[in-house]
């Protein structure tokens, strides 16, 4: 008998999406993944994933999307994008479901900006959720949904290893495509906002990791959180560390079942 199986997709903007080459690589070797649960860009890819879409699609349409199909500028009062575009781009991939009706189960992790803390989405529109846990403090007007103000999961639980155990997961893989110590080049006010959310995320990171039976790191973490142009490159590393990494997950799941 073989544990149930849940993924924990991490926040890091367009680093995120390395998290679509390591879903292929647990499709072609046939690791089913029970629980999902998602933080910024690893809600969306996880959300996506829950709807059953084909991966090889979402890796096209990451490659070929442009920036004016999401983008939508305002002006700046608590965020430079309005997120209506993105939003409506999510709710059409996700047929307008409510997650509770996705075929994965799935846990999206958001911040409640006015009170500070993590708050788990486990019901309702996918698209809502997905654009409260995507809100980058400062560069995304934050979410709205019901009565409560939201920003990027990533802030509280940058790789949400509670939020898939909550769901009923045995066996935990974690995905982190946070910053680590690589040196990133600040050349905007864009960066300097990313920078700055990316080293708050690590230390709450390190204090929450020890609940992952294992991790995988794409090594992206040179790439910016904003940084759309690398995506074939992203999503490439995503699938070489996983691929680097199954015969071990592989192991290890044996292992658990021998228990």
């Amino acid at each position: 008998m073989r544990p149930k199986i849940g993924i924990a997709l991490g926040s890091g903007g367009a680093r995120g999406l390395a998290h679509i080459g390591v879903l292929k690589v647990f499709e072609e070797h046939q690791i089913p993944i029970d629980f999902i649960s998602g933080s910024s860009m690893g809600s969306l890819i996880g959300a996506l994933y829950a709807n059953k879409i084909d991966l090889n699609m979402l890796e096209k349409l990451a490659v070929t999307l442009r920036r004016k199909h999401w983008l939508d500028l305002t002006v700046p009062k608590i965020g430079f994008i309005q997120g209506e575009k993105v939003k409506e781009l999510i709710r059409i991939l996700t047929h307008g479901k409510n997650i509770e009706d996705l075929a994965i189960p799935l846990a999206i992790v958001a911040t409640d900006i006015e009170n500070g803390e993590r708050y788990v989405f486990n019901k309702g529109p996918v698209y809502e959720a997905v654009r409260a846990s995507i809100s980058i403090p400062g560069i995304f007007v934050p979410e709205r949904v019901n009565g409560k103000l939201f920003v990027d999961g990533g802030v509280v639980e940058r790789v949400p290893i509670q939020s898939v155990k909550d769901l009923g997961a045995e066996f935990i893989i974690a995905v982190d495509v946070g910053l680590y110590d690589a040196k990133m080049e600040v050349k905007n006010i864009f960066d300097v906002i990313s920078q700055t959310i990316d080293i708050m995320e690590r230390e709450n990171y390190h204090r929450q990791i020890v609940g992952a039976d294992y991790i995988i790191r794409p090594d992206v973490g040179h790439i910016s959180s904003l940084s759309f142009t690398n995506v074939k490159e992203i999503i490439e590393e995503g699938y070489l560390r996983a691929s680097q990494s199954i015969g071990e997950i592989k192991q290890l799941i044996n292992n658990w079942e021998e228990k």
